[in-house]
């Protein structure tokens, strides 16, 4: 199966654009709240009419606005998990199954024996005369999942699906969906604001900011060398700052940047591209200088950096630091590390840090990110 989607919808203040492909594979969309990725998910499923555009499904035009091709959602066979699930609540487990089967007018019977069948796939064997209001998260989403399944969709869309689940049972049912996604073999979007989410279950991925689509990547492409700033900080990175090429003209290929931000030019061990606005570092990719290291050390991109906050976790600490040569009023002059406790205190060595001291950092040139804003 194949997916191609380029639609618009204007909504005063918010604009929606979104234009990418998918084929027989798990495309993650990951956005913030109120990027436009539910709608988008609206739009395909037939219950949000775009402005402009157009929506193919293996070869089926399922919307298009020049050729006033706009299908009813009942004949898109698309199936769409609300993030609530929206089960019928007077019904019972196998009443909601059976509901869209009864719908398609097939045999009482019948469509008794497929929900039968289903609920012991979906381990719901034994709830079949519970209303929704009896079942837990996981079980609620299980029946919802269960519903979709039996209308046989060639396209199941996925919006937000673990967002009401606490921690342990979030990760017993991801597991689980990963089977059924498996098993499902065709199409599949599916809608998160969580990176691990996104990086665990997705090959592809493409990033909604503002309304906007990127197009889409296989995930790791997306994570180790995203293009745009919003890409950048919504695959987890928290430490960017503004920058342009410094030192040689346009023929030369600086492979340098000027960090505006953190007040220091630093080495990328590339050519910049003139469409480079921002850099970004990982939180676990800047490394702390031993006190230790005598004189000048042997490292690329050695920054002086004051001691703002240090946090300690379950495994891990979490320092914070401003660059001494930065600018104090930037929003984004504050730099975030991460690393194992054992290592914080490798690098420290006989004297404890805190709040106010200075310590030195580096960052590999080939660990700073290159972004577009």
């Amino acid at each position: 199966m194949a997916l191609y989607v380029d639609v618009e919808k204007d909504l005063g203040r918010f604009r929606l654009s979104a234009g990418f492909e998918a084929g027989d594979e798990v495309l993650g969309i990951l956005g913030a709240s109120g990027c436009g990725k539910s709608m988008t998910l609206k739009a395909i499923a037939g219950i949000v009419k775009p402005d402009r555009g157009r929506i193919i499904l293996d070869g089926t035009v399922l919307f298009d606005s020049e050729a006033k091709i706009d299908l009813p959602p009942q004949k898109r066979q698309v199936g769409l998990l609300f993030q609530n699930y929206a089960l019928f609540p007077n019904m019972t487990v196998e009443k909601n199954l059976t509901a869209a089967l009864r719908a398609a007018k097939m045999d009482r019977a019948e469509a008794k024996a497929r929900a039968a069948d289903m609920m012991e796939r979906f381990y719901l064997t034994g709830l079949e005369n519970h209303r929704p209001f009896q079942l837990s998260g996981g079980q609620q989403q299980r029946v919802a999942l269960a519903r979709i399944l039996l209308t046989q969709p060639r396209l199941l869309m996925l919006d937000e699906p673990f967002s009401a689940l606490d921690g342990y049972l979030r990760w017993k049912l991801e597991l689980e969906l990963m089977d059924v996604l498996k098993e499902f073999g065709g199409t599949v979007l599916f809608v998160s604001h969580s990176r691990d989410e996104i990086y665990r279950i997705c090959q592809k991925a493409c990033v909604m900011d503002r309304g906007r689509a990127t197009s889409a990547v296989p995930v790791k492409t997306m994570f180790e060398e995203p293009k745009t700033l919003a890409a950048c900080r919504l695959s987890g990175c928290k430490n960017y700052s503004e920058a342009e090429a410094y030192g040689g003209g346009r023929e030369e290929c600086p492979t340098r940047v000027y960090a505006g931000d953190w007040g220091e030019i630093l080495e990328c061990g590339r050519p910049v591209p003139e469409w480079v606005t921002h850099i970004g570092v990982r939180s676990h990719y800047i490394h702390v200088l031993a006190r230790e290291t005598p004189g000048k050390p042997d490292k690329v991109n050695v920054m002086e950096c004051r001691i703002t906050r240090i946090v300690e976790d379950v495994f891990h600490m979490v320092i914070m630091v401003k660059p001494v040569s930065g600018d104090s009023r930037s929003r984004n002059g504050e730099l975030r590390l991460e690393m194992p406790k054992e290592k914080w205190a490798a690098c420290l060595g006989a004297k404890s840090g805190g709040e106010g001291d200075v310590i030195r950092v580096w960052i590999e040139p080939g660990d700073i990110l290159l972004l577009e804003g």
